[in-house]
């Protein structure tokens, strides 16, 4: 064995694990708001935002990016992180607020439909290649969504806006000429004004939730990290591992949301089990095609 496959190996092992800590906490990240339910779901979105900043520029100097960053975002790349900035924005406060209010199942359910939508805005806008069981894949979690629209529920405008809003973001982002750490940190420096403007105001009004108790503030300050330590390893993680072994894994973190969403009391009704049923199927679908794929491409499917 070659040093350079210990090497890759080992490097393969530290993307695996820090993948896996990154959808992790992605997953459980439903407990810490559940926790914050007593605080609107904006002013949470809110600290999200500005200790992002404080945590993101610590780091950014640490590490010597000041200037490469700020070198960056300039021009059409600057426009391109103003309309990522809003996106990740609405993704943030529609999951916030959808775990406020009991909604974590159909949080779960955006979660699992975003692998897809990807696939289908690849397709749309950027031309690529539709596999044969990708289209099947869509076709059957397509399927799941209706099945839930027709029930009435208007809830599926949850799912539907996490998973639009964050295939969204990862598109603008997949064009957009500057590295993941410089990326977020441009963002939230772009949303930072009206995020801090936001608090300034619920403090002058007395409704703000920061100052409440010791413990709550600690948890509105910790939001920062909380919100930048999962996308920095996944980033990581991005750098070291196949994108199709990254894409099998994605699935972790709605997982862990949907249990969390049954043991918080959510009702798991008849037409959850069935829109689940079809969207589990449509990922189960992509993901073997994904492997497939990567073990033996086969130009023909395409």
């Amino acid at each position: 064995m070659t040093s350079t496959t210990v090497t890759e190996r080992a490097s393969g092992r530290r993307g695996l694990a820090l993948a896996i800590g990154a959808y992790g906490l992605w997953g459980f990240l439903p407990l810490y708001f559940h926790i914050l339910a007593s605080v609107p779901a904006l002013q949470i979105l809110a600290h999200r935002i500005v200790w992002s900043v404080l945590f993101l520029g610590v780091l950014v100097f640490a590490l010597g990016r000041a200037g490469a960053i700020w070198r960056a975002a300039r021009g059409r790349t600057l426009l391109l992180l103003c309309a990522s900035a809003a996106l990740i924005a609405v993704n943030w406060f529609v999951y916030i607020w959808s775990v406020e209010t009991g909604h974590v199942l159909e949080a779960s359910l955006g979660y699992f439909i975003n692998p897809l939508v990807n696939v289908a805005l690849g397709m749309l806008v950027l031309g690529e290649l539709l596999r044969r069981w990708q289209g099947v894949a869509i076709a059957v979690a397509g399927a799941g969504v209706l099945v839930m629209a027709l029930d009435g529920g208007g809830a599926i405008l949850i799912s539907l806006a996490l998973a639009f809003s964050f295939g969204l973001y990862g598109l603008v982002r997949k064009v957009v000429a500057i590295d993941s750490l410089g990326g977020l940190t441009v963002e939230t420096i772009l949303l930072v004004p009206f995020a801090a403007a936001w608090l300034i105001y619920t403090a002058g009004q007395g409704t703000s939730g920061f100052g409440v108790s010791a413990g709550q503030n600690a948890l509105l300050l910790a939001a920062g990290v909380i919100t930048a330590t999962p996308l920095l390893m996944f980033a990581a993680a991005a750098r070291l591992m196949p994108l199709s072994m990254l894409g099998l894994l994605q699935y972790i973190a709605p997982t862990i949301q949907f249990f969390i969403a049954i043991a918080l009391g959510e009702p798991l009704r008849t037409v959850h089990l069935i829109t689940f049923a079809l969207i589990w199927a449509g990922c189960a679908l992509y993901a073997w095609d994904s492997l497939r794929a990567a073990r033996a491409p086969m130009p023909g499917d395409a």
